[in-house]
């Protein structure tokens, strides 16, 4: 018996990095799957590696949600789990920041993170099941950092909405919480830190550099009844770095 028996999730930004890694737990709990992404080529053969569906989603299309959103319970007959972990990250100081990255970074980590809450929600409301959101943040969403304003900004903005929405959608047996990973090696960092690995994995109490499998595991524990009593919490899982 797998600990998601029964249950049906949807990943975003599942087409690969720690999207996929929590797809491929969740698929080995039991639950089935749907990851959604831009990266079509690549969702469809991470889907078929994992044995699960594929929906393209443009997570700051409204439209785009309703359809992956209604498109899911068709197949499935139910919702259960959200894993809002679609993001980008473009660094620029605050001087450097165009108004186009800033408007871009908002509308996939930040709008993208609140139309899938609400279309969850009402899902998930009127399916009377309850069910499990989560939001991937960052330790950036929780301290100051440096170099990334608009990256920031929509991080500590995922904290905050989390926070709020769990204390809104507890009384429907809705639980949101929010992962904040620190250096986890993604293609979407793996140029950025290339050579500099060794140097920051020093600089942690744990000596070494995340990997997706470290978010999904924890990902897997928060859509599970193992963190049943768990809800608007921020659960970080960056080797120590934030304490």
């Amino acid at each position: 018996m797998g600990e998601l028996d029964g249950r049906v999730a949807l990943v975003t930004g599942g087409a690969r990095g720690q999207g996929a890694a929590e797809a491929q737990l969740f698929v080995r709990e039991g639950a089935s799957v749907v990851i959604a992404d831009v990266l079509d080529e690549q969702g469809e053969k991470t889907a078929g590696e994992l044995g699960c569906d594929y929906l393209h989603l443009d997570v700051s299309s409204e439209s785009e949600w309703d359809s992956v959103v209604s498109d899911t319970i068709e197949r499935h007959g139910r919702f259960d789990i959200l894993m809002n972990n679609a993001g980008i990250f473009q660094p620029a100081q605050l001087l450097s920041t165009s108004t186009e990255m800033w408007n871009r970074t908002v509308a996939i980590n930040q709008t993208g993170v609140f139309l899938g809450m609400r279309t969850a929600a009402r899902a998930m409301i009127d399916s009377a099941n309850g069910g499990s959101m989560i939001n991937t943040s960052s330790i950036a969403g929780l301290e100051g950092g440096f170099g990334a304003t608009a990256y920031g900004a929509t991080k500590w903005a995922v904290t905050g909405m989390t926070k709020t929405v769990a204390k809104e959608l507890g009384k429907h047996g809705i639980r949101v919480n929010s992962i904040h990973p620190g250096a986890i090696v993604t293609d979407m960092i793996e140029d950025m830190i290339d050579g500099k690995q060794d140097k920051m994995a020093s600089r942690q109490p744990i000596q070494r550099l995340g990997t997706p499998t470290d978010i999904g595991e924890m990902a897997l524990f928060l859509a599970s009844d193992r963190s049943s009593y768990c809800t608007g919490q921020a659960f970080t899982v960056d080797g120590g770095v934030f304490g």
